[in-house]
């Protein structure tokens, strides 16, 4: 109930503007964000690469309505490539394809997302098209494969939550795909995902099974101890090395498991979400972090 009202919330106007105006609640995010700049970005990256981590490089925003901010963001995820290479970082970046253009036109946002991919190839780089709800699934799915049939520079992401991901894992790994498993961020209906927590982890570590036995480098992406136990011992089981998948987490949330992997000689990539268009992804955030929301509500309340 909880984790739905702030998903809810997360659409609201005044209430994004409450909370991106009020200089708690942007302490608060600094948390889970790493600031409004680039430059605070690529030196949140450069701290998880001295800390023996990799990094993914996320330029906020979703939803464009117009074809010029879809360009500026293309451009500023251009500018990231570029950044990335010249401080000799150990980082790639990951996209939402809303945020170039999806609800506009289909043909429109893949041109993006191909420039964005031929300057990924030309820096020997990584973009990771991110997935957003249901709604978007399929066109999404669609779209990277079209895209990955010409670049091998590119990925999409898989959640555990939906139906249909089984499918969607096999469907991509015949192109090849690299894969990024997650549980899911996002409300959804029973009528396209596990409304119970048992069935999204049972799914979770199904797929996990099938992309880490599958000969490709995926990316597990969890915080819960439970699924990166069952991801550790599938890969002793069979034989899989620690430098063929790699555990994802994301900035801010349980740093001490971060380095914990990291020392037990696992690969970690730490998501590091920046840009001024954070209200959405803060609100995801304390959707899956209840404890932070009384302290939200109470200054709300006060103001």
């Amino acid at each position: 109930m909880l984790r739905s009202t702030l998903l809810k919330l997360s659409e609201s106007k005044s209430f994004a503007n409450w909370v991106t105006s009020n200089g708690i609640t942007r302490r608060m995010a600094r948390r889970f964000v790493a600031g409004e700049t680039l430059d605070e970005a690529i030196a949140a990256a450069r701290e998880c690469n001295n800390a023996g981590m990799l990094a993914s490089l996320d330029y906020l925003g979703e939803n464009v309505a117009t074809t010029s901010d879809a360009q500026h963001s293309r451009d500023a995820y251009l500018e990231i490539f570029e950044r990335i290479a010249q401080g000799g970082l150990q980082a790639n970046v990951s996209g939402k394809l809303t945020q170039l253009g999806l609800d506009i036109n289909n043909e429109f946002c893949e041109g993006l997302v191909l420039s964005i991919v031929e300057r990924a190839a030309g820096f020997d780089n990584f973009l990771r098209i991110d997935m957003e709800g249901s709604l978007y699934t399929q066109r999404t799915i669609e779209l990277a494969k079209r895209v990955r049939a010409r670049s091998p520079a590119v990925g999409t992401v898989i959640q555990s939550y939906l139906y249909r991901s089984e499918t969607d894992v096999t469907d991509l790994l015949a192109y090849g795909c690299r894969i990024r498993l997650c549980k899911g961020a996002y409300k959804e209906s029973e009528e396209v995902a596990f409304p119970l927590k048992a069935d999204v982890d049972a799914n979770f570590v199904r797929l996990m099974q099938l992309l880490l036995s599958s000969g490709f480098y995926h990316g597990i992406a969890t915080h819960d101890p439970r699924m990166i136990a069952a991801t550790i011992r599938h890969a002793a089981a069979k034989q899989i090395s620690k430098d063929d998948f790699e555990f994802q987490m994301l900035y801010g949330v349980r740093t001490d498991l971060q380095r914990r992997l990291v020392k037990d000689g696992y690969r970690v990539r730490i998501y590091i979400p920046y840009g001024r268009d954070w209200f959405p992804y803060f609100m995801r955030r304390l959707a899956e972090r209840p404890a932070n929301v009384g302290f939200l509500v109470r200054n709300f309340l006060r103001s």
